[in-house]
């Protein structure tokens, strides 16, 4: 299966843009019993973000329910090797999410707290931002 990338979008490359901030809106728990947040800020790549998802899965034995809460819109440009400046901007490579600290990125319930700890920490361990593990509990 191909790494996550939009189905369409309105324009095929974009400018970098700015990390700056916290995050404005999903930054809370909205579907699952617990989840990882991100403590930094950074791009997340469409195979990463499957590349966790599989981790909470495998761990989980396909157990309980998992929401991500991130999709790669921003597309990531690549001149190729040994290429001179100039002659405009390269090609789209991948796809990739903005992270910003605050953002919930992976929900799961229907598992007990030590499963899904577990899990979403196996799923921290591929992701390139420093996260932390929340519960419904704790958020109130």
């Amino acid at each position: 299966m191909p790494p996550l990338t939009p189905a369409r979008t309105k324009y095929r490359k974009t400018q970098k843009g700015s990390l700056a901030g916290n995050a404005k809106g999903g930054d809370t728990l909205a579907f699952g019993q617990f989840g990882i947040q991100a403590l930094g800020r950074g791009y997340f790549t469409g195979s990463q973000i499957e590349a966790a998802r599989v981790a909470i899965n495998r761990h989980m034995k396909r157990k309980g329910k998992v929401w991500i809460r991130v999709f790669p819109h921003k597309p990531v440009t690549k001149k190729p090797l040994e290429t001179r400046m100039g002659k405009g901007k390269g090609p789209v490579e991948y796809y990739v999410a903005a992270i910003k600290p605050g953002a919930v990125l992976f929900e799961v319930s229907g598992v007990s707290a030590t499963i899904a700890r577990e899990a979403l920490r196996l799923a921290d361990t591929k992701i390139p931002i420093r996260c932390r593990f929340i519960s419904r509990d704790e958020q109130v």
